[in-house]
């Protein structure tokens, strides 16, 4: 009887034992699988960190302007450094970005720093519909405001443009604003040209075949769809007046002054004084610091291998220059450990 006691006390040792071991392996195992809420620190299975999401958007804009082949570049330097499937897709630019980060049907998008300003207001083309879940990673280069028409038009001034065929920017996008507020300070407004609301593609094959006279492009430059069209016309850049642009910027401060050398187009013999705002890279709120960090340390830290001559503006000491909206927590660290602050 005693003899079968001890028998059954060992058994009952060995299989408490035999327990313990199990739970113990179990709890190790839980701490190895949980990142708490940073999903960065967990490990995906191409050896890049778990973020959370596996396919990322980037909104741009026509295929004839700069956000588009920057956005490529862009989506290439994100995959590399994240291992999270990006891709650049076309838009109607800066205004349906807006749209399209609020719908959540993007993650990131380009936009201009006034439009931002405004969807984040929910002013102008955003009246009474803001968009509260737009947060800024950095400011890029200028974007020029570029009134373009050819020698053969007769169109040397911005008072040219009366009774003309204008492309305004396609409607609500961030080129129509700035035509009516330049047009403002000239005492016009889009009544009196003969509106067109045209991409940037659209504006430049209109301007050769002579549909249209003159078009409003804002993008940085040289910008593909007028170097297309300086290809086989000779291009003229309108210039605004000085005290024109002085008073653009007193009323409405995101404006810069702005020069296109000469040479930018072969055509272009002489510096033309004009007016910018800053282009820079917006995301969704919803997206984890420890991703946007990586993403913010990727792009401003690979500038080299972005193949559009923009790419040598994008500095990170200039990325909080015009950050009009809240920039995202996950782009602030990063800055933040840079010395950079909001100028």
């Amino acid at each position: 009887m005693k003899r079968k006691s001890l028998f059954l006390g060992a058994a009952l040792i060995i299989m408490l034992s035999i327990f313990l071991t199990a739970c113990g392996s179990s709890k190790n195992e839980g701490e190895k699988n949980t990142g708490g809420n940073n999903k960065g620190q967990e490990t995906a299975e191409n050896g890049k960190k778990d973020y959370g999401i596996k396919f990322l958007s980037i909104a741009t804009g026509g295929t004839g302007g700069t956000y588009y082949p920057l956005g490529g570049n862009f989506a290439s330097i994100i995959q590399d450094a994240t291992g999270i499937e990006s891709n650049a897709v076309t838009s109607n630019a800066s205004a349906e970005n807006m749209a399209l980060i609020k719908k959540k049907e993007v993650e990131v998008a380009f936009t201009q720093t006034d439009i931002a300003t405004y969807a984040s207001e929910g002013t102008m083309m955003f009246n009474g519909e803001k968009v509260d879940n737009v947060r800024g990673l950095g400011t890029l280069y200028p974007e020029t405001i570029q009134i373009v028409t050819t020698a053969k038009s007769g169109i040397k001034s911005v008072e040219d443009l009366k009774g003309k065929s204008v492309s305004v920017g396609e409607a609500g996008s961030g080129t129509r604003a700035n035509a009516e507020q330049i047009l403002e300070m000239y005492g016009m407004t889009v009544d009196d040209v003969k509106a067109r609301n045209l991409s940037f593609d659209d504006s430049t094959t209109g301007i050769q075949d002579g549909t249209i006279d003159a078009a409003f492009i804002t993008a940085g430059t040289p910008t593909g769809a007028v170097e297309g069209l300086a290809a086989t016309e000779d291009v003229v850049i309108v210039p605004l007046d000085s005290d024109k642009i002085d008073a653009l910027i007193d009323k409405y401060p995101y404006y810069a002054k702005e020069t296109i050398p000469t040479g930018t187009y072969p055509s272009v013999k002489e510096d033309v004084e004009t007016v910018a705002v800053q282009a820079m890279l917006v995301v969704s709120s919803d997206m984890t610091d420890d991703l946007v960090y990586d993403m913010t340390k990727a792009i401003f830290e690979n500038t080299d291998k972005i193949g559009h001559a923009k790419g040598k503006l994008i500095k990170t000491e200039n990325a909080l220059n015009g950050m009009g909206i809240e920039i995202h927590p996950g782009a602030k660290k990063y800055f933040d450990e840079k010395g950079v602050s909001v100028k």
